[in-house]
């Protein structure tokens, strides 16, 4: 862009507080105009928004160990707001187009492997923790340890693990899948819906969601995963209203008495930040928040400098510009989503849909966190979807993780079997933790029978050895006699 064009772009904003706002920005200084900012802080908000459902769904579908569940209204409250707050923080504070939000496999850790061994105001205070925690690392400087102790590779396997999670737990919810009891009514391998077959208008909505949006994302479509829950909420209204189903599971599909409603903020505060030592003992606390740790700070570091060099803001070295500001706030956030109970917010690849429509600064945030703000009085309209129509975007985000599975090199078993155990023991034990301690344990070993023990990272020692306690906890109790 010329220098007169850049002048005449000046003049043409309007008064000197618009040109302070360039300046603060630094809105020209990276090529990009207001119309660009504004257009890529719509992108991003349409193309994540699918998170105010996705989020109070799984969050909601879950029990707390006293077989408590967290309010639907609520939790889509809670979720529009600490995106809203952080994304706008973030625009601010870090100046990336980079909005923030309710991480899934986060969520799904804390409705899954959290709650079931506790409260809910317990799993959220160790959210809080794990925030607090990586605030530190990035003070402290030690996210460079971190980064180093864990292979590239085993990282991106953990990813694939929680896709093929969160694709299960899509599967589940809609009733594609489920359990066999036998006659003891154990739990025994899963079975094509409920009888061997799918049946039911609510299974066809499922599966022709999964479909068109499966469908809409290999055509690149913007918004992919948005268009497809709210055109399946639309069908199952129009189901629900012309044929006579049974049930739809947790929610039914009717239109609400009303649109917009007060926002609900009974959430807001409800977390114990030292509840979980009780419930289950410092060990499995410790592994617990490191799970957390992990999936967020390495997801967070990859979307950062993904959507980065997407915009062409990596330095000459590579490098992003204000890391430790962004990666600061995305910790703050986390602590925020906790605070809120909505679970761990974090930094969105999604975000590169704003920047593919030109954003290049944090002033794309203000528009994308004022449209999450505004979604707070629109509750009753959000809370309409049925799992049936959301689950598919479950299985789509579980296929969009699993494409990193081509990053692993499965002819080197140093790394390949570890690689396996962490993308097969996650679903099968219904566990992230169980996933990500099988393959660090795997990779441990196997280095050590190569003979090549030295390479692994100290870090990862340490957190190898705490997995085995982990695992071994049941004998080593009896050993005790605790």
């Amino acid at each position: 862009m010329s220098e007169a064009h850049k002048t005449a772009e000046r003049q043409d904003a309007g008064p000197s507080t618009v040109t302070g706002v360039d300046r603060f920005f630094r809105i020209t200084e990276r090529g990009s105009t207001f119309g660009r900012e504004i257009r890529g802080g719509f992108a991003t908000f349409f193309t994540m928004a699918y998170i105010l459902v996705l989020n109070p769904l799984i969050l909601g579908s879950a029990k707390d160990k006293f077989g408590e569940q967290l309010d639907p209204v609520q939790l889509t409250t809670a979720t529009a707001l600490v995106a809203a707050v952080m994304t706008i923080v973030m625009g601010v504070g870090g100046n990336l187009p980079l909005a923030l939000a309710a991480g899934l496999g986060l969520n799904a850790v804390v409705a899954f492997q959290l709650a079931p061994l506790m409260s809910w105001d317990d799993a959220m205070g160790l959210i809080v923790l794990e925030g607090l925690l990586i605030c530190v690392l990035v003070v402290t400087g030690l996210r460079e340890a971190v980064m180093h102790a864990i292979p590239q590779q085993l990282k991106q396997a953990i990813s694939v693990g929680i896709g093929l999670f969160i694709a299960l737990i899509g599967f589940v919810d809609a009733g594609f899948v489920t359990r066999i009891p036998d006659a003891a009514n154990t739990t025994v391998p899963v079975q094509l819906g409920s009888t061997g077959t799918l049946a039911g208008w609510p299974m066809l909505v499922f599966c022709v969601g999964v479909l068109l949006t499966l469908g809409l994302l290999a055509r690149k479509v913007r918004g992919a995963i948005l268009i497809g829950i709210v055109t399946m909420t639309v069908v199952a209204l129009v189901v629900n209203a012309i044929a006579d189903v049974e049930t739809w599971g947790l929610t039914t599909p009717e239109w609400p008495d009303r649109i917009v409603d007060a926002p609900d903020f009974g959430l807001l505060g409800q977390f114990s930040l030292f509840g979980a030592f009780g419930q289950v003992g410092v060990v499995t606390v410790v592994l617990l928040v490191f799970t957390l740790v992990l999936s967020d700070f390495f997801d967070t570091m990859g979307t950062v400098v993904g959507v980065s060099a997407e915009a062409g803001l990596l330095d000459e070295d590579g490098k992003v510009p204000g890391l430790g500001k962004v990666l600061l706030i995305d910790g703050a956030a986390a602590v925020a989503g906790g605070a809120a109970s909505a679970s761990s917010a974090t930094s969105y690849i999604e975000s590169a849909a704003g920047v593919g429509e030109g954003a290049r600064t944090g002033f794309a945030n203000l528009l994308t966190g004022a449209l999450f703000g505004l979604a707070l009085f629109f509750t009753p309209l959000l809370t309409i979807v049925p799992l049936q129509a959301a689950a598919p975007a479950l299985v789509a985000v579980g296929f969009l993780m699993m494409t990193q599975v081509k990053h692993i090199e499965w002819d080197r078993y140093e790394i390949a079997v570890p690689a396996f155990l962490t993308i097969a023991v996650m679903p099968f034990t219904y566990s992230i933790t169980n996933g990500i301690g099988a393959g660090f344990l795997a990779y441990v070993l196997i280095k050590t029978v190569l003979g090549r023990a030295k390479e692994v990272h100290w870090l990862l020692w340490g957190t190898s050895a705490l997995f085995l306690v982990y695992f071994a906890i049941d004998p080593i109790e009896q050993l005790l006699g605790v």
